[in-house]
């Protein structure tokens, strides 16, 4: 009885939406929402639920649900870099237009917007950690599309929220995964030669489950006292590799550690898009907020040892590479795929 009692005076969780739901972030929100106790989950869209990009249905199916939520994150978008060379239209649809559409239906409403977006923004080529302010020049479709996202949605609500982020990692398919197959592969004696994976590229690895927890704290401002945030904000974790180290790591510390790995020049792999050289996110602000995560080793451990672990390293389950998304921004070519 003094549970109920105490349930029932306390402040009304709030509500989370997470557009995405079934991709690698999503599903990490969605977790990290069922999990907290001062927090519930709004919906969790998927295509099979909605088509994101057909806007003229957004208030339809909002209208749908018994009580709104008070914040939405989308963490939707068509992330194939290569594809978006060639598939423009469906880019700038999924990426850009959509996006607009969400925050203009949802600041209506009074609902907070989060939109994630990306290091691609960038042109690639500095030689500092990128901070929110700087210029942007994208030199892929896929980047421009994200840009072209962010002005939209900042343009529709001044109090929405884009987050950027980079080589993010989490349920499914994504580069740990890659390297743990190609690497599984090369143990059952079903691949030879070592992996070769590109050491000219610099930028942070982002665990999707920390991230997740991140725009939770973020979410709860507002709340808690503290001011909502709003504008541009680089969330990731902390520090700083290459994509052949972090292979290297992946291989040590998920017990592969007599897998050859050979370091290459982007210029080995040929490719639709570019790759940036160079795309770490500064992230003074978010600390300056008091969100920091944690060095990417120690989320790759956590990863490697959690419910989302690769399937290589569950005993009896091999995860099969040939349905690898070759084109997932947070890839690096390896083995000589064509695309990352």
């Amino acid at each position: 009885m003094k549970r109920s009692d105490s349930r029932s005076s306390a402040p009304r969780p709030l509500r989370v939406g997470v557009l995405g739901a079934s991709g690698q972030l999503g599903r990490c929100l969605v977790r990290a929402i069922t999990d907290a106790e001062d927090v519930e989950l709004a919906f969790a869209a998927t295509r099979a639920e909605i088509d994101l990009c057909d806007t003229g249905r957004i208030g339809s199916w909002l209208d749908g649900f018994a009580d709104p939520a008070d914040v939405v994150v989308n963490a939707a978008a068509y992330t194939k870099v290569d594809a978006c060379e060639t598939e423009s239209e469906r880019a700038y649809e999924t990426n850009a237009l959509a996006p607009a559409g969400w925050a203009r239906e949802l600041s209506s409403r009074g609902i907070r917007f989060f939109h994630v977006s990306t290091d691609y923004v960038f042109p690639g080529d500095g030689d500092r950690p990128y901070r929110e302010e700087d210029a942007t020049e994208p030199r892929t479709v896929y980047g421009a599309s994200k840009r072209a996202g962010e002005i939209a949605v900042l343009g529709t609500d001044p109090t929405a929220l884009v987050i950027r982020t980079s080589w993010v990692f989490g349920p499914g398919r994504n580069f740990v995964v890659a390297i743990l197959d190609q690497a599984s592969r090369r143990r059952r004696g079903e691949a030879e030669g070592p992996l070769r994976v590109v050491n000219d590229q610099h930028g942070a690895p982002t665990h999707a489950a920390d991230l997740a927890e991140a725009l939770l704290a973020l979410a709860r401002r507002g709340r808690d006292g503290a001011e909502p945030v709003r504008g541009l904000l680089h969330l990731r974790n902390a520090g700083e590799t290459t994509w052949f180290d972090f292979a290297r790591e992946i291989l040590d510390r998920a017990g592969y550690p007599e897998i050859g790995i050979e370091p290459v020049p982007t210029s080995a792999f040929e490719t639709a898009a570019t790759r940036p050289a160079y795309s770490l996110l500064s992230c003074r602000r978010a600390a300056d907020l008091g969100i920091e995560m944690r060095d990417w080793r120690e989320a790759l451990a956590a990863y490697l040892e959690g419910p989302d672990r690769p399937a290589a390293l569950i005993p009896g389950v091999v995860e099969d590479g040939s349905g690898q998304d070759r084109d997932l921004p947070t890839r690096a070519p390896v083995c000589g795929a064509a695309s990352r």
